[in-house]
């Protein structure tokens, strides 16, 4: 189970109920500083703004590639390490409005980590330093360090050690 907390509601559905969830201001706000961002073409500027204006935690050197969606109602939830990319068109969820209820969850990604395009990472979930994530992945629970995963339902298509013998057996990883 992903590390979220429920929190219920009654009448419409959650997502009727959002602005007693987060205030209007901060969302238009976001709005603005992550479509800003999206398109932004330099890494530290957007790392900045991430960082300044939304209260992430972005390590040094990560990148987010052309039209990151970080979560806009609770950006403060995700954060990234050191040396990740984060791949064109990914979605970083920190929330979920359901039907009788809404999630909210960190999400902690590692050092060194690629995401590939088109990802969706839902909310509490952990990515571990190294891993791989395969483009097009929906990340539904945690990601162990330095793993190979991909799919929806993603599963683990290597482990650590299987691509710690993969780059063994590459020239590219082994000469000097």
């Amino acid at each position: 189970m992903r590390r979220t907390e429920r929190f219920p509601v009654e009448g419409a559905n959650s997502l009727w109920h959002i602005y007693k969830t987060v205030p209007f201001w901060k969302v238009m706000r976001n709005f603005i500083i992550i479509q800003a961002a999206r398109y932004t073409p330099f890494l530290t500027v957007k790392n900045w703004m991430y960082r300044v204006f939304l209260n992430m935690s972005v390590g040094e050197k990560t990148s987010f590639a052309l039209m990151v969606m970080p979560d806009i109602m609770f950006p403060e939830k995700i954060s990234v390490g050191a040396n990740t990319i984060i791949g064109y068109n990914t979605t970083i969820l920190a929330h979920e409005y359901l039907i009788k209820e809404y999630r909210l969850g960190p999400v902690v990604i590692g050092d060194n980590v690629l995401i590939g395009a088109n990802t969706t990472i839902l909310p509490g979930v952990e990515i571990g330093d190294e891993a791989v994530v395969s483009a097009g992945t929906l990340v539904h629970k945690d990601v162990p360090a330095g793993a190979f995963v991909g799919g929806n339902p993603m599963k683990i298509i290597y482990t650590k050690e299987e691509m710690d013998e993969r780059r063994n057996a590459d020239s590219f990883y082994t000469s000097e």
